[in-house]
């Protein structure tokens, strides 16, 4: 059974700075397309970033050079670590591994207020 588990969540100032780690059971992260999406109250899910198997990475525009994500060589775990958060980016932030079937976690909840 796949499993995807996120924290590292919560309220920060902007300009401040959090990590989103995501632990995978029944998958791997490493070898396979990974990602991070976000939806905002009222907005549609929109994708943050991802990560191809050979390393190659996206990012939307509104994140870039803030942004990064990355993936550990257990397999099991990714991260995206976020600079300088902007109130714009609260949002539930969840994990996804695309492997024939895209599969996702419950997401973990990013605020960003002044």
């Amino acid at each position: 059974q796949v499993q995807l588990v996120e924290s590292g969540g919560g309220l920060v100032k902007p300009g401040e700075s959090l990590r989103l780690s995501c632990v995978a059971s029944g998958i791997f992260v490493y070898g396979n397309t990974v990602g991070w999406y976000r939806q905002a109250p009222g907005k549609e899910r929109e994708l943050v970033a991802r990560l191809a198997p050979r390393g190659e990475s996206i990012y939307t525009d509104s994140v870039k050079g803030r942004f990064t994500i990355s993936r550990a060589d257990d397999k099991k775990t990714m991260w995206l670590q976020m600079n300088s958060l902007k109130p714009e980016d609260t949002a539930v932030y969840y994990c996804c591994v695309t492997a024939g079937h895209n599969y996702c976690g419950q997401g973990t909840q990013v605020t960003v207020v002044a």
